[in-house]
């Protein structure tokens, strides 16, 4: 564990320095019913209208941006259900290199059909994301593979920490930022900028119910062994706590709450109906942990990031037409 680098803000502000060639900032959105709803003033981070529909891909970038020439002669394969996988295959494709993802099966056709697009070879195997990261570490040592852990790269996580700079620099005075977590880099980027620039800013998790590991894990201050998966929140379906993740999350991020697959659901349709804006599952969690922490939250200054919008048609709509919104 000692051995992994941990992200820095430099090497936020590195990142950002690269990704402005190719991605250009999202916005933040204030939301006047959100706020009235939760009784604070609520920003959306629109991770959402990122070229690949969210936030990962400024890592992806990042990480692909630092490759020398040996690491364009040779593919690079990781494992993803869905954003992550995007994400490199979309920097693979602007900086010329082969990329493999496996993907557990059930991912959603949308976000398969998403990383065929941008020129990935997608290899299904296993029930979910971490059955599908262990064959992708074993094909990488088997075939020469340039392997790529989704969780346990700084690139990655010094790439997605820009959004966060970029909430910083717009809006400084924030006071709680929310932000989903799966594999962790998201977090980890918003304690690396915040507790580093201003510490006083609270940085706020939000696993899923039914994907705990990192939230036991943080709770008992020690990497728990890998816990049961059943949310249907593909981007928080995560049955481990990953080691460079856990560490910058266990010494500086404020608090994680849980939420369950019927918030997620209900802040997929209250978004929509407020602000417009598509959300998947775990891109509406940070919506969901703000009402469940209305009283937490009253009369500040909050960002939520939303962090994807890869959500399939047949499930938006099930959602929009039979889920009540808060």
């Amino acid at each position: 564990m000692d051995s992994i680098r941990l992200p820095t803000l430099q090497g936020v502000y590195d990142a950002k320095h690269v990704i402005r060639d190719y991605l250009k900032p999202t916005p933040l959105l204030y939301s006047r019913r959100l706020s009235r709803m939760i009784g604070c003033e609520v920003y959306l981070k629109l991770e959402n209208l990122q070229p690949t529909r969210a936030f990962k891909v400024r890592g992806g970038v990042n990480y692909m941006s630092k490759l020398g020439s040996n690491g364009k002669s040779k593919a690079v394969i990781t494992a993803s259900t869905g954003n992550h996988a995007q994400s490199i295959a979309y920097a693979g494709s602007l900086f010329g290199v082969r990329v493999k993802i496996v993907m557990p099966n059930g991912v959603p056709n949308l976000k398969v059909e998403a990383v065929k697009d941008l020129g990935a070879e997608v290899i299904f195997q296993g029930r979910f994301y971490d059955e599908a990261r262990q064959y992708a570490e074993e094909l990488a040592s088997k075939e020469g593979f340039l392997y790529l852990h989704g969780s346990n790269e700084p690139l990655l996580h010094e790439g997605v920490g820009t959004l966060h700079l970029e909430i910083f620099e717009e809006m400084p005075e924030v006071d709680v930022v929310i932000n989903p977590i799966g594999g962790g880099s998201g977090a980890s980027g918003a304690c690396t900028v915040y507790k580093t620039l201003n510490p006083r800013i609270r940085v706020v998790g939000v696993q899923a119910e039914g994907a705990p590991a990192l939230y036991n894990s943080w709770k008992e201050g020690t990497i728990k062994p890998p816990q049961p998966v059943t949310t249907s929140a593909e981007g928080l379906a995560t049955a481990n706590a990953y080691e460079l993740p856990f560490r910058v999350l266990r010494e500086l991020i404020d608090e994680i709450v849980l939420v369950s697959d019927d918030d997620m659901k209900r802040a997929v349709k209250t978004i929509f109906l407020a602000t417009g804006q598509v959300a998947e599952l775990s891109g509406a969690a940070s919506t969901a942990a703000a009402f469940k922490l209305k009283n937490q939250l009253a009369g500040k200054r909050v960002a939520l990031v939303v962090t994807g919008g890869n959500i399939g048609q047949e499930q938006l709509a099930s959602i929009l037409t039979q889920i009540a919104p808060f």
